[in-house]
């Protein structure tokens, strides 16, 4: 179930301004969001514990904000149009991160959505934007490692000075 007909303004606020500064302190939280520290602690709390908020507290998680549908989506462009269409994705809130990439297609990009129609319609708005010729989706199914750095630091932290 979605945790997002449970969040108010200042939750989504408070989401918005991690997401902006994820080093943000929760005294400058509270003073942006014009509200007392321990009210902005306190809704820190609520949407760590709800889920909103993974572990650690700055990334976000998608399904819990109402959007359940990830898809990954390979795009074949017209070369010299490469700029153009990575501005065009940009342009696109759904887009949340984008790769030029070797192989099959040139550019590849993550998108979210609330549910099967809201991704027809951002896969829509990819499909006019100028210099693409064509895309191949896939939907995510089910995440079993989320996003991740702390393998890559540990390795380092281990490795002696000249390796």
């Amino acid at each position: 179930m979605s945790y997002m007909s449970k969040l108010d303004n200042l939750d989504l606020r408070l989401l918005l301004e991690l997401v902006r500064d994820p080093r943000a302190q929760v005294s400058e939280l509270s003073d942006l969001l014009g509200v007392a520290r321990n009210t902005a602690q306190a809704r820190m709390r609520r949407l760590l514990r709800a889920g909103a908020l993974r572990p650690g507290g700055r990334e976000l998680d998608l399904e819990a904000l109402g959007y359940d549908v990830v898809a990954f989506i390979t795009i074949e462009v017209a070369h010299r149009e490469l700029d153009g269409v990575i501005a065009g994705l940009r342009t696109l809130n759904q887009v949340l991160e984008v790769h030029e990439i070797s192989g099959r297609g040139d550019v590849w990009c993550r998108v979210a959505a609330t549910d099967t129609h809201q991704l027809q319609v951002a896969l829509r708005s990819v499909l006019r934007i100028k210099g693409v010729i064509r895309t191949e989706t896939v939907l995510a199914l089910h995440e079993h490692i989320p996003y991740r750095t702390e393998p890559l630091l540990e390795r380092l932290v281990q490795l002696p000075p000249d390796a």
